[in-house]
């Protein structure tokens, strides 16, 4: 769960493969987003509001309007589920980390990556 800047409103990443926006002073849902095909594990607002990133178990980030929930980037390049996502001060890079660790499965994605944002 993660402030917007202006502290307006609220984003929740959620295992129903959705993001959801509230509105902090009224609780009320401001809009669902739909765009991931597995849980959404991560959300992080951008540092002018108008954007959020949204890393999840389908292995990507994706990048869309805050306001609206229009999609704006997917970003492909970790092996395993996203579990970190951070924006850089200005908004133009994001940082991503991926990987699972389970008995089952001991070696994976455990990188950080950055990339270009929108």
């Amino acid at each position: 769960m993660v402030w917007s800047p202006d502290s307006k409103h609220i984003a929740s990443a959620g295992y129903d493969k959705t993001v959801q926006v509230w509105e902090a002073a009224t609780g009320k849902l401001f809009f669902t987003y739909r765009g991931h095909a597995n849980r959404v594990n991560i959300v992080a607002w951008s540092p002018d509001g108008r954007h959020i990133a949204s890393g999840s178990d389908d292995k990507t980030v994706q990048i869309w309007e805050a306001t609206t929930g229009n999609h704006a980037l997917t970003y492909r390049g970790h092996m395993d589920p996203v579990n970190a996502v951070s924006w850089s001060p200005h908004g133009r890079r994001i940082a991503s980390g991926g990987g699972i660790y389970t008995k089952q499965k001991q070696n994976g994605d455990y990188t950080v990556q950055v990339w270009q944002a929108v």
